[in-house]
């Protein structure tokens, strides 16, 4: 059995290592109609972060990515704080010291559509501080990029888990 279970470990890190790409499909939680999907490719300069989300309300919304792969609370709030491993302080995605899973804002068109691209130099696809088996989440108001420790963005309104993706 200890056998069988290192093996398993050894082929998921061994998987890790090699990640280039991860995506996380988004599912509303509570009573939106959020939806979307995200996706993370490994490029020479950080992470390239793409997300296409639609049924927001127009305008800001907050955009992170979480500590915990759980969006099975209602509510969303089984994916825990912001994804911190740095302990920083909560920041914009420009911040030289922020948590490494703020990404920012995604802006909504008047039909509830927003586009997000980005390459991100926080963010790790493989090795310890991984975002792979993270969540994602897509909150109701703007982040401010200031206030502690959340950005003061409001309830969760969709969520996906981050796993691997196909090449």
């Amino acid at each position: 059995m200890k056998i069988a279970f290192c093996a398993v470990m050894f082929v998921a890190l061994t998987t890790l290592a090699k990640a280039e790409k991860a995506t996380a499909v988004l599912h509303p939680s509570s009573a939106s109609h959020v939806t979307g999907t995200v996706t993370f490719t490994k490029t020479d300069d950080g992470v390239r972060v793409v997300a296409d989300v639609e049924g927001l309300t127009p305008g800001e919304h907050g955009f992170h990515v979480h500590e915990f792969g759980d969006c099975s609370a209602a509510d969303a709030t089984s994916a825990g704080p912001h994804y911190n491993p740095g302990k920083h302080q909560h920041a914009g995605p420009e911040a030289e010291m922020r948590h490494q899973g703020d990404l920012g804002n995604l802006t909504a068109d008047a039909s509830g559509k927003a586009h997000y691209e980005r390459v991100d130099k926080e963010l790790k696809l493989s090795g310890e501080h991984s975002v792979v088996g993270r969540s994602v989440i897509v909150h109701e108001k703007a982040d401010d990029l200031k206030t502690q420790p959340t950005g003061n963005a409001g309830a969760r309104v969709a969520c996906g888990v981050i796993g691997l993706a196909k090449d």
